[in-house]
């Protein structure tokens, strides 16, 4: 797969939703941020954003909250370039995710075991997988770290999956490097988290064409 592909659920404009394109929307950022939660409560390690904000925040008077914003924009002026457009799903990808983190983070068990957490671990990258594929395709645009993404794979016509592991793995060393605490999770995100995403996009193109 190396585009996002039109779905029934699909907003008329970025700016424009359906009501079912915004339940979607939600629905996929939130499980988005219980995936990232999900990793956090594991304390194998965190995705590899986290791991360079971690890394910047180390250098600099920022915290890692100011220090993932500061990426953020980063990114964002990256999608120039590529002639990416922001849109509804843009703006709530940020504020939606970090609500939905605090929320579940206060439910979600922390086990001591390390199979418990490998379970954590795998039910974070499933639902980060799923969750992106949800909120991609209503169409309202994409976060900015994967508006970088699908830009990147249309303009070079490689596949998401591939594009997805290549940042992934890319940001990973940068902030290891800084000092940004990386663990097994971490690894495992970055090693799984573009085919989770490709999977999961592929699994809604056939169920909607039923």
């Amino acid at each position: 797969m190396r585009s996002v592909p039109r779905l029934p659920w699909a907003g008329r404009g970025r700016w424009r939703p359906r009501p079912v394109t915004l339940v979607v929307l939600l629905v996929g950022l939130w499980l988005f941020g219980t995936g990232e939660a999900l990793l956090v409560a594991s304390h194998l390690g965190n995705t590899p954003w986290t791991v360079l904000a971690q890394g910047v925040s180390r250098h600099t008077p920022l915290s890692i909250g100011t220090a993932t914003f500061a990426i953020s924009a980063v990114v964002l002026l990256l999608w120039i370039p590529l002639r990416e457009r922001p849109g509804l799903g843009t703006v709530l990808n940020a504020v939606v995710i970090a609500v939905a983190i605090d929320v579940m983070l206060g439910w979600l068990p922390q086990p001591h075991a390390n199979v418990l957490r490998l379970v954590e671990v795998a039910g974070g990258i499933v639902a980060i997988g799923i969750g992106s594929a949800l909120y991609l395709t209503t169409q309202l645009g994409p976060g900015p770290r994967d508006g970088w993404m699908t830009g990147i794979a249309r303009h070079t016509n490689r596949s998401i999956a591939s594009v997805r592991l290549g940042i992934e793995i890319s940001v990973l060393v940068i902030g290891f490097l800084l000092g940004g605490r990386a663990g097994l999770g971490t690894v495992l995100f970055a090693l799984t988290i573009g085919q989770a995403v490709s999977t999961s996009i592929t699994t809604l193109t056939h169920l909607a064409d039923r």
